[in-house]
This record gives C-alpha cells, structure tokens and sequence, in this order.
C-alpha cells in the first residue's frame, strides 16, 4: 500500500508541474491556432544531427494507447492491476524477442512479484535505474551539447551523463546506478552504450532484475517534432540466457518544465502539497 501511495504522489506532482509552469517554449513549431505542432519534422542541431533535447514522457505499449487506458492508470504500481502493462517491458519486446531468465533471476522475480514490489528501491528513494527511470509516466528532460548529453529526471531530481567526446568506458568503474554511458551517432540514431551497473536497481518497476554484468545499448530515434522512439537492448549474462531488446514510445511535452522533487521516505505527501 504505501508503494501505491508513493507512486500515486509522484504522479500527482508530476502532473502538478506541467499545471504550474506554462510558458511558450523558444522554437517550437506552432500550427494556426497556435498549438504546439508536434507532427513537425524534428529539430537538428548546428552538426546537422538530430536534437533529442525536450521533455519527455513515456507511453504505454501500442495496445494501451489504442484502448485509451492513458494515462489513468500511472498512478498504480504494476501489481494486480489492469494497467500493469505500463510497467512490465515484456510488454514492450521487439517482435520475435523474449525475455529469458536465468534461474535464480526466475526466482528473484518470482519473489518481487509475491511480495507486491515491497522492496521496489524507489520506494526508498533509490534511483529506478536503466530503463526504468524512462519508462516510469514521469517527465524527464534531455539536454543535448557537444561532447555531453544530459539526461535530468523529474523523479527525485537524479541525472544521467552520456559523454560524446569519444572518451572509452573507465577501466574499472566503481558500480553506479545509472551506470557510464557514452554515446555516438550512427546516422540520425543516437546510440548509448552503457555499463558498469551496481545490482541494486530494477530493469523495470514489474521486477525484472539484473546483475552488476549489466550492459545496456540504447538506441534514440526523435520521428518528428514530438515523438520519440527509444530501443533497449539488454544483454547480461548473468541473469539472463540471451539478450533482448524492448521498444519504448516517448511524447514531447511543450510548453513545460520539471520541477523540484523531493523523495522523503514517508513525508512525500507533504512535499506534494507544497508543505
């Protein structure tokens, strides 16, 4: 119950500051009444390279958006419920791809999945990790320059460096939640290669675990103006058979920005309210 509370505020604060903040964001193509225009081709930066930077939110499988079932039910935990779709990447598996796991991930998620997501580390104001910190209906904006990318998350105000100065992976990284991301384009794909993971975080908040030999590929593909779409490769050997790779759909939010938010174990409401 009180991981439901705590997911069902951070939606309500996320939701409260794109009520709070309306201001006309610079270069956003408009149409006659003035609407942002987000079938508009996308933007490109000095270099000619596509520019992934906005906010952004992620969407629920294409099912889910055919149903309308969005966004009413962001603000449950994935367990039990109808709209548990939105939080489980098996339900956003390329075609032909599937997840199999090793037997002691098979039981880990077997357990995650009998306590309910008790011991969800969001729950204790621990990161989401990759990819769940973007599959989570939160906003979170992208900040793109030359030699880094920046990655900012509404959610507990945690950030993501993706270095594109051609630097390597470090030698011996110490394990980070997030990982060490460098990035490079392979034409108007923007490719994230990430690794050196602790094995604390979630692939997703259904429970999907993994180990510290953790190795993301992420693939940003901006469609238009305001759409976005991100594939996730998961490959660690250790708690999973083979690699896969999910497709997740993204939205720009115009108009908007992130706001503060703070996670404070059980004094979330108050900081909801603005108390």
């Amino acid at each position: 119950m009180i991981i439901r509370v705590l997911l069902s505020l951070t939606w309500l604060a996320a939701n409260a500051g794109a009520q709070w903040i309306n201001y006309p964001t610079a270069g956003t193509p408009r149409t006659k009444d003035g609407k942002p225009n987000l079938a508009a081709p996308a933007p490109k930066t000095r270099d000619g390279k596509p520019d992934l930077s906005g906010i952004w939110q992620s969407l629920p499988p294409a099912k889910d958006i055919a149903s309308s079932r969005w966004p009413q039910g962001a603000a449950g935990n994935g367990f039990g419920n109808a709209d548990a779709n939105i939080f489980d990447l098996e339900n956003y598996l390329l075609e032909g791809a599937k997840i199999s796991m090793k037997p002691a991930s098979e039981e880990l998620f077997r357990q995650r999945m009998q306590s309910l997501g008790a011991a969800r580390p969001s729950g204790r104001c621990l990161p989401h990790g990759i990819p769940d910190a973007m599959l989570i209906p939160v906003a979170f904006k992208i900040v793109q320059d030359p030699g880094l990318t920046l990655i900012l998350y509404e959610e507990f105000n945690h950030y993501r460096q993706i270095f594109t100065d051609g630097r390597p992976h470090p030698a011996d990284p110490n394990p980070a939640w997030f990982g060490y991301s460098i990035g490079k384009w392979d034409r108007d794909t923007f490719v994230v290669d990430t690794v050196g993971f602790n094995d604390q975080s979630w692939l997703d908040d259904h429970g999907h675990p993994h180990s510290d030999a953790l190795h993301t590929i992420e693939r940003f593909r901006r469609r238009d103006f305001g759409h976005m779409e991100i594939q996730v490769t998961i490959d660690d050997s250790k708690a999973y058979t083979s690699p896969w790779t999910t497709a997740i759909q993204f939205r720009l939010l115009p108009d908007t920005d992130l706001i503060e938010d703070v996670c404070d174990n059980e004094k979330d409401a108050r900081h909801a309210v603005g108390k």
